[in-house]
């Protein structure tokens, strides 16, 4: 991120750039940056976009291969359309031909860094993986967005705030601007404030459920449960974000026997102090037996899901009788 940004305040540019990652905020702001930088916003002569695996690559090709038309650059966007992973041999040679004023931005989610077309891209253009931030970047990125709005927020209130959003960049946005119109004139975010404006995300759901099974609230468990399934959220992922939360718990848990500190832990395990304490405490309701019995629980229905052996909804659904259960 850091070079592209250098390109564009020197107006250096290269001819392909290759944006892929999981984040996808910081795709698309790095996208509309470049596209920014290179092409004025009403510019439809010399901006394309595709999106898609069905395009028509004799198109692009075509496009790539013109001259822009009273500007400096022809700016062509190829939006998870796969060109990026692979192509064919065709596709690679003609673009080897493009005139310089060509610029071409290919994004996609995951890319293998074996084939030709991220080789090329690598020694002729600009490869960016743009990855999922960790929390003390993300807290930085809240309080850097709420400085700039006149705001401010303490450390603890900040890492309350991502433990209840969670760690998608476009949700946090959002809860962002939610907190800077609700408290108006006022300077400082207050825990407060993010109780009463921000939405609770999928994994802030998980602690909530993991809270009732653990006092064997067994009705309140899947309540939870239903409500993130009435969220369109996939039970795949919820499964998965129950596994990374026992795995989580029962690492605490150990450390904590082991006589380490919450700031020790949290810098060990790569989680901010004050979600250290949440998980704590909530370990204290689980033995590491329950936890891994848990965990081996999830890993057997996780393979008898993907092998046809229960549907994904029912399967996780069997999985929080029986963990409110015992």
């Amino acid at each position: 991120m850091k070079t592209i940004n250098e390109h564009i305040k020197k107006q250096e540019f290269v001819s392909f750039y290759l944006l892929y990652g999981d984040e996808d905020y910081l795709k698309r702001q790095m996208k509309e940056r470049l596209v920014g930088a290179l092409v004025n916003d009403d510019d439809t002569m010399n901006f394309a976009s595709f999106e898609g695996k069905k395009v028509d690559q004799e198109e692009i090709l075509d496009l790539a291969e013109t001259l822009p038309f009273f500007s400096k650059y022809r700016v062509i966007v190829l939006d998870n359309t796969e060109l990026g992973k692979k192509c064919d041999e065709t596709f690679l040679k003609r673009m080897e031909g493009f005139p310089d004023t060509t610029i071409m931005i290919f994004i996609e989610k995951s890319i293998d860094k074996r084939s030709k077309i991220y080789k090329f891209i690598h020694k002729n253009g600009y490869a960016a993986e743009m990855t999922i931030q960790n929390e003390k970047q993300l807290m930085q990125w809240v309080a850097a967005i709420l400085k700039k709005e006149g705001k401010v927020i303490t450390s603890q209130n900040a890492a309350y705030f991502l433990h209840k959003v969670g760690t998608d960049m476009n949700m946090i946005r959002n809860e962002i601007d939610k907190l800077i119109v609700y408290t108006s004139d006022r300077k400082e975010i207050t825990k407060r404030d993010i109780d009463e404006i921000c939405s609770v995300e999928i994994t802030g759901k998980i602690f909530d459920m993991l809270e009732a099974i653990a006092l064997r609230q067994q009705k309140k468990a899947l309540n939870l449960y239903y409500e993130l399934l009435e969220l369109k959220e996939p039970p795949l992922k919820i499964l998965a974000l129950l596994i990374r939360q026992c795995n989580q718990l029962l690492l605490v848990k150990s450390m904590s026997a082991q006589g380490m500190q919450n700031r020790e832990i949290g810098k060990k395990g790569g989680i901010h102090p004050f979600v250290v304490g949440k998980l704590l405490k909530q370990a204290q309701t689980f033995s590491a037996d329950q936890l891994k019995h848990m965990i081996k629980a999830c890993g057997e229905m996780d393979e008898g899901i993907k092998t046809g052996r229960y549907t994904d909804r029912i399967g996780i659904e069997l999985l929080i009788v029986d963990f409110s259960g015992r």
